[in-house]
Parts: C-alpha cells; sequence; structure tokens
C-alpha cells in the first residue's frame, strides 16, 4: 500500500497526541514526542498542553526542578526539552555538529583561540557546573583568563559542552538570565558513542514523526547523510521501507500504524516553534508553503499557530483582551467554534502564569497580517 499525503499528516499528529490528548506523565510525553522546542521558556508548557490530558504545569515544574526532564543545546544546534535518559545519547550524536558550529566559526577562529584550547577546559568546565552558575560567572571563573575572548571561548562552550540549562524560577522554570549546570555521568561504563546516539536518535524521530525521509531527519536533526545512512542500515530489522506520495524513500518502525484517511483532526493552538513544523523537509506537513512566509520570519522566528483539520491556518497572540485568533483563509463556523474553545481554554491555562505569553514577539504583529478574520477570544 502507498501512503497518501494526508495519512502521512495523521500518522504524524497521532504519534503527537494532536489527534487525541493523551493520559500521560510528562517525561514520558517527552520522550515519546522526541523532544520539544524550548527556544522560549513557554513552548514545552504549551506544547505539552496541547498534547496531554489535564496537563498540570506544576508537573513539568517538577520534572525539571529534579531533572527528568532536561533542557539543553542539541537539534539544530537549538534549545531542545529531552528526557533525562535521552540526553547523553542524543548528545553523544550531535556533539560533533554542535563543535564544528561555534569551534569552527570565523568569529571564534579570528581570536587565535584553538580547539584544544575550548576542549582543554571541559573538566574545569564540569566541576565549576558542579551547582548552578550564571553566564557572567563562568566567563569570569573557567574563561577569564582569555581576557577580551573570554564571551566567545564561553560561548563555543555552552553550546557543545555537556551542560543543561538549570531552572531560575519564573512562570515557565527558566528565565532570560540563564544558569547552567553539568550534565550528570553516563550511567553505566561510560558515554554512549556517536553511532550509539544517531540509532537511538533517528528511532525517536521514527517513532514521533514517521514515516519519515533521510531529509526529513536531516531537517530535524542536522545530522550528516552519512550518519543517518548508517544508522538506518544498523536500524534494518526494526525499521522497514514504506511506499509515500513523493520520490523521497519513506522508513518506518516496524508494525507502526497509520490513522484512516477520514480520521477528525481537532483543532489546536500550538506555540512557537513547535517540533511538527521542523520536523520534516520542506515544505513540511502541517504547513501549506504560501503561509510559510507569514509564520516564519526572516529572523527565524516561527509564530504561534492556528492548527485546523491538521493544517497551519493562522497565528495566535495573547493581548490585553484575550487571545486574538487570525485566520489566512476563511474558516467554517466549527473550525471557529473548536477554534474559541480551545482559546478559552487557553486563555485559562495562561491566566494563573503569564497571560501575556510571547508578549516580546508582538511587533510581528505590528505591519499586520493578510488574515481573513481576526477574533479576539476571552476566558
Amino acid at each position: 500500500m502507498t501512503l497518501t499525503a494526508r495519512q502521512l499528516l495523521l500518522s504524524t499528529l497521532d504519534r503527537q497526541f494532536l489527534l487525541e490528548r493523551r493520559r500521560i506523565e510528562v517525561a514520558e510525553a517527552v520522550r515519546r514526542i522526541c523532544a520539544v522546542q524550548a527556544q522560549t521558556p513557554a513552548s514545552p508548557y504549551l506544547a505539552l498542553w496541547n498534547r496531554v490530558q489535564d496537563f498540570a504545569p506544576g508537573d513539568l515544574d517538577a520534572a525539571f526542578a529534579d531533572r527528568r526532564v532536561v533542557k539543553a543545546t542539541l537539534l539544530r544546534g537549538t534549545l531542545h526539552a529531552v528526557h533525562a535518559e535521552d540526553y547523553a545519547p542524543y548528545h553523544a550524536v550531535m556533539e560533533s555538529t554542535l563543535r564544528a558550529a561555534r569551534l569552527h566559526d570565523r568569529r571564534f577562529t579570528s581570536t587565535g583561540l584553538t580547539l584544544e584550547d575550548a576542549d582543554a577546559l571541559l573538566p574545569e568546565l564540569a566541576a565549576f557546573l558542579a551547582r548552578p552558575r550564571t553566564g557572567a560567572e563562568v566567563e569570569r571563573e573557567v574563561t577569564g583568563r582569555f581576557g577580551a575572548h573570554a564571551h566567545l571561548m564561553w560561548w563555543a562552550l555552552r553550546t557543545y559542552a555537556p551542560i543543561h540549562h538549570a531552572p531560575t524560577g519564573g512562570p515557565w522554570s527558566f528565565t532570560q538570565r540563564n544558569a547552567y549546570l553539568a550534565s550528570p555521568p553516563a550511567p553505566g561504563d561510560g558515554p554512549p558513542d556517536a553511532a550509539a546516539g544517531a540509532v537511538r536518535l533517528i528511532l525517536a524521530h521514527l517513532r514521533a514523526f514517521g514515516p519519515a525521509s533521510a531529509p526529513d531527519i536531516a531537517r530535524f536533526t542536522l545530522l550528516g547523510r552519512q550518519v543517518i545512512t548508517r544508522a538506518l542500515k544498523e536500524l534494518e530489522d526494526r525499521v522497514v521501507p514504506v511506499a509515500g506520495p513523493g520520490r523521497a524513500a519513506l522508513f518506518d518502525v516496524a508494525g507502526a500504524t497509520v490513522p484512516a484517511e477520514d480520521t477528525p483532526v481537532p483543532p489546536r493552538l500550538l506555540p512557537m516553534w513547535d517540533s511538527t513544523l521542523l520536523a520534516h523537509a520542506l515544505p513540511g506537513r502541517l504547513m501549506p508553503p504560501e503561509y510559510r512566509p507569514l509564520v516564519v520570519r526572516r529572523n527565524g522566528d516561527m509564530l504561534p499557530c492556528l492548527l485546523v483539520d491538521g493544517q497551519v491556518a493562522g497565528v495566535w497572540r495573547a493581548t490585553a483582551g484575550g487571545l486574538e485568533l487570525t485566520a489566512f483563509r476563511t474558516l467554517g463556523k466549527d473550525a471557529w467554534r473548536g477554534l474559541t474553545e480551545e482559546a478559552r481554554k487557553l486563555s485559562a491555562f495562561l491566566a494563573d502564569r503569564d497571560p501575556a505569553v510571547y508578549g516580546r514577539y508582538g511587533h510581528w504583529w505590528d505591519k499586520g497580517f493578510p488574515g481573513v478574520e481576526t477574533r479576539i477570544v476571552k476566558d
């Protein structure tokens, strides 16, 4: 059987708990959906609110506090929240990419600093970060010997070194003044190697977003073609080829199921940078190409989206009057009824935490959107 584009979309939505909210513990939810984009502190909370039945934000607060879920620079060199047990293998496979992104960057190389200079600091950095420290403290204590270049040395280290962001309080556990903490030693005989990490990460991607192609995996992770090919070869007893509508070969976990094409899809209000919009090669499964310039801004900001029938149909933001929903196309009464209900629930969820969530990104609305209709929804 050849899967249709609709079936691939429904498969992603199902595995991301976007067809139906699941009753599941938060750390396990993070594991099941592979990794949660955490570039802004609120996004992991809103991602789980969309996916977990009766989600209580205090549960994620606790998971961050006791390090069952950790926040760190990983996939695509951006911040993600992952299950603590997944961090070490994911970091192992991403480390060379993260190192290269900083240590081969002209801003670093132009200082005269070397790879050896940076790597030599790793043991000292780990010892210093045995308890949470601010970036300014690290610059003074660990990289301060490099004088004017201390900032760039820390800029490199905080990207590829095995460190987590430490909770600092605030409505979403983390504030703009970051704190850092060394990753604990990996259990067992030592840290996993990159090959084992690639196998684990790619299998997690297929379970969370599959069926998927090698280009899909590459876009989500920024891993190279050879790394992905070797891992898929290693997984050949657990992964099967799948026929799809495009030219790229698709792979899926053996025994995985795909929803029927007539499966209903509820509306959702996705957070900024939701992982479902970053998990597949362009144009992706949820984003109509004509809307991409409206949602993904030139600097890379990806705005919070309205999801209607599994497709991005507009954007939303918090305002003083309530949640403002802007549709890019004409929506029917049922779609607006569903979006309004979701918006009321989300407004109530935000009321006790951060009613002005994502407020710093409001400037993207200043020039307006070519929307068909805008509605304000109050709790």
